[in-house]
């Protein structure tokens, strides 16, 4: 049951050079502009390795001492 399509069926492709890539019909290929939309949206990422927060009142040890003293 898989018979081949007709020609003005068939979908369009293009060579590109990673290899043939098929073109869809009503699907638009991600422009430049959209990545950077993508990119300025997503939340923020450290640049480097942050310390961990346990000191003072985020140190979860410090809830296991016994004595304060």
């Amino acid at each position: 049951m898989s018979a081949a399509l007709p020609s003005k069926d068939r979908l369009a492709s293009e060579q590109t050079s990673i290899g043939e890539q098929t073109l869809v019909y009503g699907v638009a290929p991600i422009t430049p502009r959209d990545r950077l939309t993508m990119r300025a949206n997503a939340p923020l990422e450290p640049r480097k390795a942050q310390r961990p927060a346990d000191h003072g009142l985020f140190d979860t040890n410090a809830r296991n001492q016994i004595e304060m003293f």
